[in-house]
């Protein structure tokens, strides 16, 4: 059959190859997201970028992968455990979830390039990390809205989440999801269990949708959450993972999770304000001043008191 030089080019363009920190990036220019025209070495090149800030976050933490072998308009898979085909340079932790493959971390930044030259696209962390799995160092609420809402709202359920943990006596710290909503996340001294943190987590989300009734609901399911933002705690469960913060989401226009300053939440414009072509101008910002500084340094926990006062109405 004949084919057109052009179609000859295109295919020698799209199987080009080249090595950043030393791994070989196959398929290069395959366009990964046709919206923005991003080629499959940009998002590499992005990780390599991103890893200085990427890789605290991924410390120590089981990572669950979406890859993308065609890009956005192909077939996408969740993988959370070791696969058949091997990962190059991930770490495969044995018997950590009983009855499955070994959970993966990515602990370098070769590592981190690696999964994106394995058609990685977004990475998602547990709650927990390996050396204590089975106490979470965090609470996530991540507030999803109804498409039909204004910004405005999703900046003022932030507020009131917030302001509800800070009565608990809690910190909490803000990122966008890089899709539709935010992210609210709460570190903590690992203590607890996670039935008793997702217990908490259910008491704070139920407890803000009985408050605000009319704008928020803590029940799953499009029927609930018709001109609401769903106050979802279910990223608390064991197994469980939220998406991995600087990480880009396998969505039309690549989006990325972007940590922010509570002072700067107003001034946000959605929750995909930031994306993989616009992150440059945001790591210069960070630079100068991380809005997660203090992130590491927070030492405080949730208690079954507190549980329970969510739960009757108190706090």
């Amino acid at each position: 059959m004949h084919r057109s030089p052009r179609a000859a080019r295109r295919r020698r363009d799209d199987s080009a190859e080249c090595e950043i920190d030393g791994i070989r990036v196959t398929s290069a220019r395959r366009i990964v997201d046709a919206d923005s025209g991003t080629h499959k070495l940009e998002l590499v090149r992005y990780y390599e970028r991103a890893a200085r800030w990427i890789l605290p976050h991924l410390h120590e933490r089981p990572v669950s992968l979406v890859r993308a072998p065609r890009g956005l308009a192909g077939e996408m898979f969740f993988q959370r455990h070791k696969g058949r085909a091997p990962l190059p340079e991930v770490t495969e932790h044995e018997g950590l979830d009983p009855g499955h493959p070994p959970l993966v971390t990515i602990d370098t930044a070769r590592a981190l390039v690696s999964a994106a030259q394995m058609d990685v696209i977004e990475l998602h962390t547990w709650n927990a990390r390996i050396t204590d799995i089975e106490r979470p160092d965090r609470v996530v609420v991540d507030l999803d809205p109804d498409s039909a809402l204004g910004w405005d709202r999703m900046i003022e359920a932030a507020l009131r989440t917030r302001a509800l943990l800070a009565e608990l006596g809690l910190e909490s710290f803000c990122k966008t999801s890089g899709g539709k909503g935010l992210h609210i996340v709460v570190p903590l001294t690992p203590e607890a269990g996670w039935d008793d943190v997702k217990a908490f987590a259910r008491a704070a989300a139920q407890h803000l949708a009985a408050v605000w009734p009319t704008q928020l609901t803590a029940t799953m399911g499009p029927e609930h959450r018709r001109k609401k933002i769903f106050v979802d705690y279910l990223r608390n469960a064991r197994g469980a993972s939220t998406a991995l913060a600087y990480g880009v989401r396998a969505r039309p226009g690549l989006g990325v999770s972007v940590p922010i300053g509570w002072d700067e939440l107003e001034r946000t414009t959605g929750g995909a304000q930031w994306t993989l072509a616009t992150m440059n101008a945001r790591f210069a910002d960070i630079e100068h001043a991380d809005p997660w500084a203090g992130y590491g340094h927070v030492r405080q926990r949730v208690t079954a008191e507190m549980t329970l006062g969510l739960e009757t109405g108190g706090k």
